[in-house]
């Protein structure tokens, strides 16, 4: 059974148990299996829920057994990024300072998913205060990537990266302020949707930069971001945020040919830095949508250095302001990695901070002018580079671990700022034996089309089946 389960996607299994050709409780037993064992190997898991999870999971075989309506992931394990609140159980955020926290109530998205069916087992390992693309943590020891543990997995929710590559569990949920669903995603090999700004709840979930968080999925495939992103969205009363914009049927979309639809490939900015690797598995990710009868065009982007510079802005003085606090009187207990990104924030005087967001409409609008311009979606790459290693990015002079660092987040960053929907897929491997992806970038709650490419990409490609051997032994 331990070998059937590797084959199965969150899709596949939430299929499985509905039809009862596998139990929710031997399901949940063999993932927190995974979980103790390749939880410690690659430092990917915080705790786990043992009991409540088993609990949740007979529960499910006995309304199933019952003949009940069951939810769209019932009985399916799940783990998330330790930054969601579940009401009575820790969350530390990845940081000293908030060790031990007890939050009162649980996070829309959690509540959301256990409506659907779904089981969790427990929180997974991130960046301290979701402030690293590559996983850093000094208090808790960095996440090793799956592929290579000499590597970085992508941050900040790198244990939600590492357990679905993994196949510790079969989706998570992670948060997304510069990239954080993407990097993991990317650099472990799996799928990972940041989804518009507003889209999905962040009630319940530790902020980073208000006006920039986002909460999406990680799975194997762009169909198991459909199912989970069906679930997670829509208005909220407890967000204001929150948009009402209605939440199609995602997955009902995905089989629509996508022959005749035009993928925007921007010029310029995004060609920096791109490893020659890179750029090949970019190019054959082309071939293969042009097979599917998809139109290439190229394109440009605009003042891209300005984007940057405001999201910067956004971002840190924002993240300043919710750790004010703390680093007045613990500073200390940050990493100075960390530290020093928070503490930028406290130097952008009140006008930056609003001509940045004042900035907002007008920059989205000239983005999808000239970088989409008449197209569907925007083909981007994930990482421009080959994944570092740890090493890369956390030892040597300052100046070379944080250039890496900046080349990490360079074709990501900027799509949080212009709110837009973004979709991370694997789309090979470099000579080291490491993932490389791309991404899709759709208009503005236009999640569907980019699942529906997505979908259509992975269904001429098995990038996305792959298993780290070291997880698969």
């Amino acid at each position: 059974m331990s070998d059937e389960l590797l084959a199965y996607d969150l899709v596949g299994i939430a299929t499985a148990i509905r039809n009862g050709e596998v139990s929710a409780e031997k399901i949940a037993r063999l993932c927190i299996e995974r979980m103790e064992r390749l939880g410690r190997t690659f430092n990917a898991v915080v705790r786990i829920d043992e009991e409540p999870a088993l609990e949740a999971a007979r529960a499910a075989d006995l309304a199933r057994a019952a003949g009940a309506s069951l939810g769209a992931l019932h009985g399916v394990p799940l783990a998330h990024k330790d930054i969601f609140y579940r009401a009575g159980r820790p969350c530390a955020g990845g940081s000293k300072i908030r060790a031990g926290y007890l939050p009162a109530k649980t996070a829309t998205a959690l509540q959301r998913l256990d409506l659907a069916g779904g089981v969790d087992l427990g929180a997974l390992h991130m960046a301290e205060f979701a402030l690293s693309p590559t996983g850093y943590n000094e208090h808790y020891g960095h996440a090793l990537n799956p592929w290579q543990p000499a590597h970085v997995p992508g941050g900040s929710s790198s244990g939600s990266g590492i357990a679905v590559a993994s196949r510790m569990v079969f989706g998570s949920l992670g948060t997304d302020t510069g990239g954080s669903i993407r990097q993991p995603a990317a650099m472990c090999g799996i799928t990972g949707l940041k989804p518009t700004w507003r889209r999905i709840s962040t009630a319940g979930v530790m902020p980073l930069s208000r006006s920039l968080d986002c909460v999406g999925p990680l799975a194997q495939s762009a169909r198991d971001c459909a199912r989970l992103l069906r679930v997670i969205a829509g208005p909220d009363p407890r967000d204001g945020a929150a948009a009402a914009v209605p939440v199609p049927d995602y997955e009902r979309q995905l089989d629509v040919p996508v022959r005749g639809l035009r993928v925007a490939v921007p010029r310029g900015f995004y060609d920096d830095f791109l490893d020659p690797e890179v750029r090949a598995a970019r190019d054959e990710s082309l071939r293969v949508l042009r097979e599917l009868g998809v139109v290439i065009v190229e394109t440009r982007v605009p003042d891209m250095e300005l984007i940057t510079a405001a999201t910067h802005v956004v971002m840190t003085s924002e993240a300043a302001t919710i750790h004010r606090r703390w680093l007045a009187e613990r500073p200390l207990d940050y990493s100075d990695q960390v530290r020093g990104r928070l503490e930028a924030g406290l130097y952008y005087p009140a006008t930056r901070y609003l001509e940045a967001q004042s900035l907002r409409t007008r920059l989205t609008r000239q983005y999808l002018e000239l970088a989409m311009g008449d197209c569907d979606v925007v083909h981007l790459p994930a990482i421009p580079v080959a994944v570092p290693t740890i090493a890369q990015t956390t030892t040597g002079s300052p100046a070379d671990s944080q250039a890496m660092i900046a080349k990490v987040g360079h074709c990501m960053r900027a799509l949080n700022y212009l709110g837009l929907p973004a979709l991370c897929l694997p789309a090979g491997f470099c000579s080291q034996g490491l993932p490389i992806g791309f991404q899709l970038v759709g208009k503005p709650f236009d999640e569907a089309t980019v699942l529906r490419m997505g979908h259509a990409f992975q269904s001429a490609t098995q990038w996305h089946r792959q298993i780290p051997p070291l997880a698969a032994a």
